[in-house]
C-alpha cells in the first residue's frame, strides 16, 4: 500500500511543498506507483522520512542528514555528539541572552541601576520578583507618582540604594519589634513606623499622600510579592502584613480628620 503526497503531508506534518523540494534534492523520492502512474510512498520511505525529521528537528542542514542517511560508513553518533555539542554552546549562549535581557527588564521595571554584583551586595534577601515588577508596571504606568518613582530611582547611586537600604532594615527591625510587642496596629507606635515609611517613600522616591501610601498598603497586604519587597522572607510573621496596613490607614486618618485638613504634603 502507497501513500500520496497529501497524505504524507496531513500525517508528517509538513506542507508539500517540502516533500517536493526532498523529492527534487534527492533527500527523499517516492519509491511506489499507483496503477494509474501517480508516484507514492512506501512504508521504507515513511521510515526515512521519519529519520529526516528527527535530523531536522536537532538542527542538521539538509545535506548533512543525506550524508548520513546515504554513507553506510557514516558515524551517526559521532554526528549526534558533535550536534549535541553545538546545541550545548548554543544554550549556553541563549541563557547568556536571557540574563542579559532579565537584567534590562528589571532595570526598566524597577529603576535600580545596578550591576547584579552591586545589587547582591545592597539588596541581599530582598529581591525583585520580575513578575510582580511587569503587573505593578501595567497597573500603574499611567499613574504620575509611579513614573516619577521609577525616574527618582533609576537616578539613585550604590551609595544611595545602601542608606536606603540600612534606613528600611532599621524600620524593620522596629516594626517587627512593635508587631512581636503586640502593639496594636492603630495605637500611636505602629503608626508613627507608618508615618516614618510614608516620609521614606516621599525622601527617596516621590511624594507620598496617605491615600497613595494606603494603596502600597493594601499591595503588601494582598501580594506577597509585595510583602517580599517590604519585609525579606527570613523576617516575615504571620499577620504581619495586614498589621501594617492597619497601621498605614489608622495612621491616615490620624493626619486627616474628617473634614479637617489634608496634612498630608511632602513632608
Amino acid at each position: 500500500m502507497g501513500y500520496s503526497v497529501g497524505q504524507v503531508s496531513a500525517v508528517a506534518g509538513i506542507t508539500v511543498r517540502t516533500l517536493h523540494h526532498y523529492d527534487k534534492t534527492g533527500l527523499l523520492s517516492p519509491g511506489d506507483r499507483s496503477p494509474a502512474g501517480y508516484r507514492l510512498y512506501s512504508d521504507a520511505d515513511l521510515a526515512r522520512l521519519q529519520q529526516i525529521l528527527f535530523y531536522r528537528e536537532l538542527g542538521f542542514p539538509l545535506d548533512e542528514i543525506a550524508a548520513i542517511l546515504e554513507d553506510p560508513q557514516a558515524n551517526a553518533l559521532d554526528q549526534l555528539r558533535a550536534r549535541h555539542r553545538r546545541l550545548t554552546e548554543e544554550i549556553t549562549r541563549l541563557q547568556r541572552l536571557v540574563e542579559v535581557a532579565e537584567q534590562a527588564m528589571e532595570v526598566q521595571q524597577t529603576g535600580v541601576r545596578l550591576t547584579p554584583e552591586e545589587r547582591f551586595e545592597v539588596f541581599g534577601e530582598i529581591a525583585f520578583d520580575l513578575t510582580y515588577a511587569t503587573e505593578a508596571d501595567l497597573k500603574w504606568r499611567h499613574s504620575d507618582g509611579y513614573r516619577r518613582s521609577m525616574a527618582r530611582a533609576a537616578t539613585h547611586s550604590k551609595e544611595d540604594w545602601a542608606r536606603i537600604m540600612a534606613e528600611a532594615a532599621d524600620w524593620r527591625a522596629r516594626l517587627t519589634a512593635a508587631f512581636d510587642a503586640g502593639a496594636p496596629p492603630d495605637g500611636e507606635r505602629a503608626m508613627d513606623l507608618a508615618e516614618e515609611h510614608r516620609r521614606h517613600l516621599a525622601r527617596w522616591f516621590t511624594p507620598c499622600p496617605t491615600a497613595m501610601h494606603g494603596r502600597i498598603a493594601d499591595d503588601v497586604a494582598a501580594d506577597p510579592r509585595a510583602f517580599a519587597l517590604l519585609v525579606p522572607p527570613g523576617e516575615q510573621r504571620p499577620g504581619l502584613a495586614p498589621y501594617f496596613r492597619t497601621a498605614v490607614h489608622a495612621n491616615a486618618v490620624r493626619r486627616s480628620p474628617p473634614d479637617g485638613p489634608d496634612r498630608t504634603a511632602a513632608p
